[in-house]
């Protein structure tokens, strides 16, 4: 084993660590030499998010030492930013094993630093924790969940006072106090338990209250009541609150596949806990075709990801892509409210830099402002903090599978989309229209958009080395044509350049560097770039367009797009 992987093993064996620690790395020791150097090899990184990993014992693992060490480095920086005030934070946590092991962990450590605590008493979604933190006056909160990861996983993401993610300056100078907790005997562990209160009901009635206000045609629901809905919580913490929240909207018709109804961190009928998996959905999507029902609407393990599943032109049930989803939920707020007479002119909505150029056509039909930010929510919620006050925000979403509807949460919010997305069904029911239809509808109106996503994974050590050399290459040769199409711009992320490959003509880039590079071709296509910040995986995202004249036409059309997407994956030799 590498000398400096040894000497962490040794660290830990003979440190400060409870003897299951010692246990299970002298197991690994005898049993899986390679397993445990991948457990030690890194420390797992706080990265701009927080913390994601799988679960286990070593310094590349989610464990209790890498997470109270990580609290510690978040409590150093809020106790800093806060002199003299008293510091609170907001903790929940999602249905994953050891969540709640994790999520108590971190507010013991919060309160042995004299930091007051609100820890939700049982699993909750993200976006109510992200209410939380607004409703109750917080410096700061956490989340101790993996979003759709495998089960192997579990993660730790870290929030500001607007109920956002960090975002510059804050994440940077948490991860450098977090770089600087040096060893678990740097961790104040325990001796604050009367700074922590346990929080439930009382929170929940407020959020659900907030989000019946989102409601924009409640008497449509009235008359659409029956809107025969089924809905999947894929073993996860949406059990919780999305029932009641549809409920409170007026939906009787509504059936929960029983079979994903329990949280369980083994996530036992699924493989991937992710709402855009076909696989993950298919339970859902037999039981829509056996009741013939509107719309079936699934949610990840921690509520803040819906993927929905409506009846094609065919009559077949299909899963909606993300950039699909988003589409329809922007048409719906910004076409009700203009027919409600409640829209403003000083509207606006936010999306991310590979969803779908469709939203700046529906923003521009609409007559509202669209800004585009860096992938993540947290942009979208710093966006809507530049704005407060001079801009009114309606909704934002990204392509996979978000959507924040209204400004009271700070992060993709599926509870409050599921009900707006149950809406909208009864909206388009009510018209004598399926959601299908509004689709093939809008395609004609502004164009029809087709957008793919492929990941590709590179794991083990030298998976992230792989990846990164992936980049540069790209960087290095920057492609003229792809797929026999001219590309007219590189836009780098990470440079802040946007670059025509043919005149060498550079313009600024005004947004905060990241990791992305985009390909714009002349035909209006786009291919996008962008290794994951938390797994040894890049994502390629795939925009292509064409004109719709008819809903006679789309199937032509749709295979049309689907080889051109082909080709370009092809021609970057991806498949």
């Amino acid at each position: 084993m590498d000398s400096a992987i040894q000497q962490k093993v040794d660290r830990w064996l003979q440190g400060n660590y409870d003897q299951d620690t010692k246990d299970s790395i002298e197991r690994l020791q005898q049993e899986d030499p390679k397993e445990l150097a991948d457990a030690f090899y890194q420390n797992l990184e706080f990265g701009t998010g927080g913390l994601r990993g799988i679960m286990g014992v070593g310094t590349n693992r989610m464990n209790k030492y890498t997470v109270g060490m990580a609290t510690q480095g978040y409590a150093n920086y809020l106790l800093q930013s806060y002199p003299g005030e008293e510091v609170r934070v907001a903790i929940a946590h999602d249905s994953r094993n050891n969540s709640r092991f994790f999520a108590e962990t971190t507010a013991h450590v919060f309160a042995a630093n004299g930091i007051k605590v609100f820890l939700f008493e049982a699993l909750r979604p993200t976006p109510e924790l992200s209410f939380a933190i607004r409703t109750l006056k917080c410096q700061g909160g956490v989340v101790c969940t993996a979003s759709h990861n495998p089960k192997e996983y579990n993660g730790y993401k870290a929030y500001w006072n607007d109920g956002g993610q960090l975002v510059p300056p804050h994440d940077k100078n948490v991860i450098k106090e977090v770089e600087g907790i040096a060893s678990v005997d740097d961790v104040q562990w325990s001796g604050g338990d009367a700074n922590i209160t346990l929080i439930g009901k009382e929170i929940d009635e407020q959020y659900i209250e907030m989000v019946k206000g989102l409601s924009v045609f409640p008497e449509v629901i009235e008359k659409q009541s029956d809107l025969k809905i089924v809905y999947t919580p894929i073993h996860g913490t949406g059990i919780t609150l999305v029932p009641q929240v549809l409920e409170r909207f007026g939906f009787k018709n509504v059936h929960i596949v029983e079979e994903q109804k329990t949280p369980d961190g083994n996530f036992p009928t699924v493989a991937y806990p992710n709402p855009e998996e076909k696989e993950t959905m298919s339970i859902g999507l037999a039981k829509a075709k056996e009741l013939d029902a509107d719309i079936l609407l699934g949610t990840d393990p921690d509520a803040d990801r819906v993927g929905i599943g409506i009846k094609n032109n065919h009559g077949d049930w299909v899963l909606m892509n993300g950039n699909q989803t988003a589409v329809l939920a922007f048409n719906y707020l910004l076409e009700a409210r203009k027919e409600k007479g409640i829209a403003r002119p000083n509207d606006m909505i936010i999306t991310t830099i590979v969803t779908t150029g469709m939203v700046d056509d529906l923003a521009a039909g609409y007559g509202v402002h669209c800004y585009r930010v860096l992938t993540g929510f947290k942009w979208i919620a710093e966006m809507i903090r530049e704005k407060e006050g001079k801009e009114y925000y309606i909704t934002g979403g990204e392509e996979s599978f978000g959507l924040m509807i209204g400004d009271k949460v700070r992060d993709k919010d599926a509870v409050s989309a599921v009900a707006l997305l149950c809406e909208m069904a009864a909206y388009e029911k009510n018209k004598g229209k399926t959601l299908f239809d509004k689709l093939i509808e809008l395609y004609i109106k502004f164009g029809f958009y087709k957008e793919k996503l492929i990941s590709i994974t590179k794991k083990g050590m030298d998976g992230q080395q792989q990846i990164a050399a992936m980049m540069q290459d790209y960087r290095n040769h920057l492609p003229k044509t792809i797929n026999g199409i001219k590309v007219v711009r590189v836009l780098d992320y990470q440079s802040s350049k946007s670059t025509d490959p043919h005149t060498g003509d550079v313009t600024e880039i005004r947004l905060p560097k990241s990791n992305v590079l985009q390909f714009a071709l002349e035909d209006g296509s786009l291919v996008s770039a962008r290794p994951s910040g938390t797994e040894p995986k890049i994502k390629f995202y795939f925009s292509v367009k064409e004109k719709l004249e008819s809903a006679d036409q789309f199937d032509a059309v749709d295979q049309r797009l689907d080889a051109k997407i082909e080709g370009i994956i092809a021609d970057m030799k991806l498949n």
